[in-house]
This record gives C-alpha cells, structure tokens and sequence, in this order.
C-alpha cells in the first residue's frame, strides 16, 4: 500500500489531537493516509493498553485511514537506538509514505521529544540503501519520505506553518473522544490525569482558533519542520 501521508504517534490518541483534522482534510482531497503507533500507552493513568487499542482502532474508522498499526515498543522505555529505528524504517518502506507527520520535537511528555528525534531519524536512515530489512522474507527498497513535519502538541510552540482545519473540527473532536478512556467522564473513578479534566477539550479548540487567527482561519493546526519551506510563488501563501 502506497501512501501520501503516515501519521506517526508515540500514544494512541496524540495523532487524533494533534493532527487529525489535517488528515481528514487530505483524506478529503484524495489522499491516501494512514496512522502508525509505536506505542499502545500501557502507562497512562487512565484505561489500559487493549482498552486504547480498541479506541485507537474505532478513531481511524472516524478519521477514515488507510490503515492503523502499532508497533507496541515500551511505553516510556523505548530508546532512539539501532533496534527501534529498523522497526520504523520497515514501516517506511513497506508504506513508502511522501510525507510523515509525528511527534512534537519538544513536550511536557519526554516520549515526544524522543520519539520525534527516533522517527526522524529512522526517515533518514531509510533512504540508505545500504540499510537493508526484510518484509515477509522478501528485501525491502530504500525509500526516504519528501518531508516530515512535527505536529505541536502540549506545548505551544511557534509553528512554522499551519493548516486550515475549520471544515474538519467536529469530526476531529469526535475521533477524539472516541478514547473515551482518556478524557472528561463524570462516571469515571480512575485518577485525574493533565488531559481528563471538564476543560481540556476546550483547550484544544482554543489553540486551534489560536493557530488559525494570524492567517484568518477559524481553527487550524501547527506544525514544525527543521528545514527551510519552499513555495513555487507568493500567492501559494495564506
């Protein structure tokens, strides 16, 4: 399967808060997206990794993905290390993806940060054709996406750019609160964590409209790119 865009998320759940409205506009244009998650967030406080896996999967069902996988390495004890890297650039490979979007390259969360500098890495090393991995006994291309993209999340980080996602915020608050785990419920007698509280939903609509006010959108979300952005001409920007 071929892909314009892989979403790659350390948890389940950072994708749909932090990007999902931009796949759903894309999915919107035609394009073939699809969500990877290296972890299943067994350490959260709130639910369990099978609960999150069962969530994670009815989320890319709202979303409308290509495909949902989870590579399962460690919550919190993962490394940026030869073994983690194969791992993604496997699934780089076997998708061969234009773009990735992953994880904010500084957070609250350390797993953001680590996880970011480990993908972008393993987007590297994957267009080295002398790294060789094996699908299903068969030897893989080397491929190395155009571009990879940090999507911002706790933090409010400076974007670089941002995408216009008014169109798509109500479906992306809905893929949202499909991990019905994690977030506000009255009922609920798990612990308090930073994200279930009554108001943090409202938080993300917030720095979303925050994000879409310089350019005169309603909502939008941010990205990063540690490289310069190029633009055919000026009337391409917003």
């Amino acid at each position: 399967m071929k892909l314009d865009i892989l979403a790659i998320g350390v948890h389940p759940d950072d994708v749909e808060l932090s990007c999902s409205g931009t796949l759903l506009k894309h999915i919107a244009l035609n394009k073939k997206c699809g969500i990877l998650d290296l972890t299943v967030g067994e350490l959260g406080t709130r639910g369990n990794g099978e609960l999150r896996l069962v969530e994670a999967a009815n989320a890319a069902k709202i979303i409308g993905v290509s495909f949902r996988d989870n590579l399962k390495m460690a919550d919190a004890f993962f490394k940026n290390d030869k073994e983690h890297q194969l791992e993604i650039i496997r699934k780089i490979r076997q998708y061969q993806p234009e773009i990735i979007l992953c994880n904010a390259t500084s957070d609250r969360h350390p797993d953001h940060g680590r996880a970011a500098q480990l993908v972008t890495e393993a987007c590297f090393y994957s267009g080295l054709i002398k790294i060789t991995t094996e699908l299903n006994g068969e030897l893989q291309s080397a491929w190395r996406p155009k571009a990879v993209y940090h999507y911002i999340q706790d933090r409010q980080l400076k974007p670089d750019f941002i995408i216009d996602v008014t169109a798509f915020m109500e479906k992306k608050m809905e893929a949202i609160q499909a991990f019905k785990s994690q977030f506000y419920n009255p009922d609920s007698k798990e612990p308090e964590s930073p994200i279930s509280g009554k108001n943090f939903l409202d938080v993300i609509k917030g720095k979303m409209s925050v994000f879409g006010r310089d350019a005169g959108f309603q909502y939008a979300e941010g990205f990063t790119v540690d490289r310069s952005i190029g633009v055919e001409n000026l009337f391409d920007l917003s």
